[in-house]
């Protein structure tokens, strides 16, 4: 998957050219993430480019944004539960640290991560972990996109 849309996320999902769109939320948009050493992990973006961190929002935003982090949250592992017998939990992260815009992480964990890893913040993988072909976003994550959706979309029928 290559193209533009990476120059900036929010602004090509608002467009319908962000290939990595899982849903539209009520506060942003739920997207796969581009790697994918870990199954699963998906992102949380605002729908607001300009929006850097959280209390750039209004009260009732920031708090749909946040019940939309809870939603994904609870997507991943629902998807990750059915799809892998060593899925142990999901870890949930707003940082800010690289990009500027307002996101957060949604990281599932599994029993067979490495032992020095398991219990560490997914950030301490080692760098080859994020560049490495065989963990790029592909078509074989199809099945996993539309689990992550279908989780997505009972949640929202439920509220």
């Amino acid at each position: 998957m290559v193209g533009d849309w990476r120059a900036n996320r929010i602004e090509s999902a608002l467009r319908g050219e962000n290939p990595t769109v899982l849903r539209r939320l009520p506060a942003g948009f739920a997207v796969i993430g581009d790697v994918q050493f870990l199954p699963g992990y998906s992102v949380l973006l605002v729908d607001d480019p300009e929006v850097e961190r959280l209390s750039d929002l209004p009260r009732d935003k920031r708090v749909a944004f946040l019940s939309d982090m809870d939603h994904l949250g609870e997507a991943v592992e629902r998807a990750s539960r059915r799809m892998n017998t060593a899925f142990r939990r999901v870890n949930l992260e707003i940082l800010g640290n690289t990009d500027g815009f307002l996101h957060a992480h949604v990281w599932p964990r599994f029993e067979w991560e490495p032992a020095d890893l398991v219990r560490m913040p997914v950030w301490l993988y080692p760098r080859d972990r994020w560049a490495d072909e065989q963990f790029a976003l592909g078509p074989q994550h199809d099945p996993l996109r539309k689990a992550i959706g279908d989780e997505l979309d009972r949640l929202h029928a439920a509220n």
